[in-house]
């Protein structure tokens, strides 16, 4: 049994480094059972495949763009899009495209990682080939993908709770980096909380900056993967998002828990744990949405079935369902595409009369002179 909570490695250069499961229970109880409600939560509503696929894609896409932005790439969320949509290109990428295709190639290797049924313990082995496919072909200085650093090299600044300076040599490095994954794997580290192991592993990754380049994305993969090999879903790919909108206190919580005395990581598991309450929240939201979205489909269908509003009334709230077209006014039926394709052969006077039938049924609300769709009433009745 493992009850030591700090491992203490000695190196030739760069002194003592303690890797440390040190934490405040009573701080982390709290976001920790919050966090686990929202993962069953989450896990409980139903969610078509092809739902799931299309939003797990989309969330790889924002934290792709991320977890480069924080890095410095300066292509919008948009262009990240379009760059990671072309499979291949025939013309010669700038740095800040071929960033992004590394890093779809990155994501790709860590799903091959940790498909159904998988089981492994994180090796030196996987953190170089993620680091290998996040710089593999960038004109970075001093770093060749997948191998250790062997010069100096300063993180952080002033601003953010002052500069820190990683490992300095290529053999403290590497006895660094075996006794972090034996430490990862270690009996006692495996049996915390999921989000606490996952993000440990990202911390003790950036604070031995391993690399000449590429640390923090491969840090943030690696988080992912951990994730990933627990069985949760989405969190891992959001975290990223989380990180670049909270960027400052990224970095703050990072260093206040460098500059703790007693070795006490809670400044960052306090920040983490905080990004996986907002992305399960969010996520929660999506899915309710989703199911919303089909529930009031169905709905809609079967008043039309029961003839209890006619086909133009029925494609109008379909209409509005689908295309997030809401509040609307009267006159926009005849002038917004694509409601005016419904309603350009119909007077002002029968469309009134489609607005008051489905108002009165509550299907829309009239609110200071614009029609909203109530997606609700299937909760109120």
């Amino acid at each position: 049994m493992d009850n030591n909570k700090e491992k203490k490695v000695m190196t030739f250069k760069s002194g003592q480094l303690i890797f440390s499961r040190r934490f405040s229970d009573e701080k982390l109880c709290v976001p920790l059972a919050e966090a686990g409600v929202l993962y069953k939560t989450v896990a409980d509503l139903p969610i078509l495949p092809d739902l799931a696929t299309q939003l797990e894609e989309e969330l790889i896409r924002r934290s792709i763009f991320g977890t480069a932005a924080i890095e410095g790439n300066p292509l919008s969320e948009e262009k990240v899009a379009q760059v990671i949509s072309e499979a291949e290109r025939t013309k010669k990428m700038r740095q800040a495209e071929k960033e992004i295709q590394n890093l779809k190639g990155a994501y790709d290797y860590v799903r091959t990682l940790t498909a159904p049924g998988t089981r492994l313990l994180l090796s030196e082995d996987i953190i170089r080939t993620v680091h290998r496919n996040i710089t593999d072909g960038l004109d970075y200085k001093d770093n060749a993908p997948g191998a250790y650093r062997n010069h100096r090299v300063n993180v952080g600044d002033l601003e953010h709770g002052g500069r820190y300076t990683p490992p300095k040599c290529l053999d403290d490095i590497r006895t660094l980096m075996k006794e972090f994954t034996e430490w990862i794997n270690r009996e006692g580290t495996m049996k915390l909380a999921k989000p606490i192991r996952a993000a440990l592993a990202h911390y003790y990754l950036g604070l031995i900056h391993p690399f000449g380049d590429g640390n923090g994305r491969t840090a943030r993969l690696i988080e992912a993967l951990l994730l990933r090999l627990e069985g949760i879903k989405f969190v891992p790919v959001m975290l990223s998002n989380y990180y670049y909108r909270n960027i400052d206190s990224y970095f703050i919580a990072f260093s206040n828990s460098i500059h703790s005395k007693e070795h006490d990581i809670t400044a960052f598991l306090e920040f983490v744990l905080q990004g996986h309450i907002e992305s399960l929240r969010e996520i929660k939201e999506r899915v309710i949405s989703y199911i919303r979205v089909l529930s009031l489909g169905s709905y809609y269908r079967a008043l039309r079935e029961g003839k209890k509003i006619t086909q133009r009334q029925y494609d109008l709230l379909d209409t509005l369902l689908n295309s997030y077209l809401t509040p609307f006014t009267r006159a926009d039926l005849f002038n917004v595409t694509p409601l005016n394709l419904l309603y350009r052969r119909v007077s002002d006077r029968t469309a009134r009369r489609d607005l008051d039938k489905l108002t009165g049924q509550k299907l829309l609300v009239f609110k200071n002179g614009k029609y909203t769709l109530n997606t609700r009433i299937l909760e109120t009745g």
